[in-house]
């Protein structure tokens, strides 16, 4: 046998032997690896000692079990320039402009700029300053959040529910339970991030906020996510990540003055949206969602450039909110209805 076929073979069952660690979670002992290899234990011995030289993290537990460590382990991955640019800009954004750094971000920033050196090094220079810049700004210890993204990030990736204690929003109590991580999912929408998944508690899929679980750990309890879980479709009725599994989508149509109608036009805010342009100039905005709770902020923004035609239950929301605004500002807004020159007469107390 000649060199390079010695060298090509080793190199072969150091690969087989790397995934096959990687498919275990819990590890295989040696006499295992052996014989899903088809080799003498010897061998193997020899084989997880190069593979640490290589680089590759493992670890040895006492009843002999191997397994390689995912928290350290790195993944190799091959990028032409523009998908690399791809891949820059979105990590900057995230960087740049969440309100919960994560130095995680910044280092694979940093490891994107080093890579490009050889093949574009004006690129690679301006991505490793900004880098370091976004890394001298964090603080020494990783935040809250990070943590619990890492917990959540280990239980996805290997299969393992969570404990955790949650606090929601509209309760002034937290709870306990055990939850089976499918999907990480991030939103725009206050810089949050949400794990979509199983819980034990009501048996259902659920979503939870990441800023909203007091205490999380990695149970030994494994979960196998369904073949029929799709995030994409799951998520196609939703206008963040809030989703109902039970209800229908709930038909919505705003109607936005022309004033804003260009800034409108620019985004397409839902997948499942479409617009209509009306003779005076505003525009006619439809959609339907699963949920509606978190347009509620995204229709505010607009202020009174934005109507509410649909569902009745919105435009009330946003009706009360209008007059609650009315009379912090000092201005009487009645509750009959609206006559031809009812609005000048309610807000500066006229007519009476």
């Amino acid at each position: 046998m000649s060199e390079l076929t010695r060298t090509q073979g080793k190199a072969a069952r150091l690969g087989q032997i790397e995934r096959m660690l990687w498919a275990f979670p819990d590890g295989l002992t040696q006499a295992e690896i052996a014989r899903r290899c088809g080799v003498h234990r010897s061998t193997i011995h020899r084989s997880l000692q190069d593979l640490a030289d290589e680089g590759i993290p493992t670890w040895e537990a006492a009843d002999g079990r191997i397994g390689i460590n995912r928290n350290e382990y790195l993944t190799a991955i091959k990028l032409r320039l523009d998908e690399a640019m791809a891949v820059y800009m979105a990590a900057r954004l995230l960087a740049r402009y969440s309100d919960k750094p994560n130095r995680h971000t910044v280092e694979a920033l940093l490891k994107l700029g080093l890579a490009l050196d050889p093949s574009a090094p004006q690129v690679a220079r301006h991505i490793v300053q900004t880098s370091e810049a976004l890394r001298a700004s964090l603080d020494g210890q990783p935040n809250d959040h990070q943590q619990r993204l890492e917990v959540l990030t280990r239980a996805w990736a290997q299969g393992r529910k969570v404990r955790m204690r949650y606090s929601p929003l509209q309760s002034r109590r937290s709870f306990e339970e055990v939850f089976a991580p499918y999907f990480l999912e991030p939103s725009a929408i206050g810089y949050s991030t949400y794990v979509i998944g199983r819980s034990d508690l009501v048996g259902k899929l659920r979503t939870r906020k990441l800023e909203r679980i007091e205490q999380i750990t990695v149970t030994d309890e494994a979960f196998e996510i369904p073949v029929d879980f799709d995030p994409a479709k799951l998520l196609a009725g939703a206008w963040g990540v809030w989703f109902d599994e039970d209800d229908a989508p709930t038909p919505v149509t705003l109607k936005f003055s022309a004033a804003v109608v260009r800034r409108v036009q620019e985004s397409r805010w839902h997948p499942s949206q479409r617009v209509e342009a009306q003779l005076d100039g505003s525009l006619l905005w439809y959609a339907e969602l699963d949920a509606v709770e978190e347009l509620v902020w995204w229709v505010r923004g607009w202020g009174a450039e934005c109507e509410v035609l649909e569902p009745r239950e919105l435009r009330e929301t946003l009706m009360g909110d209008a007059k609650a605004m009315a009379e912090r500002y000092g201005w009487h807004v009645s509750t009959q209805a609206a006559g031809p020159s009812s609005t000048l007469a309610d807000f500066f107390g006229g007519g009476r």
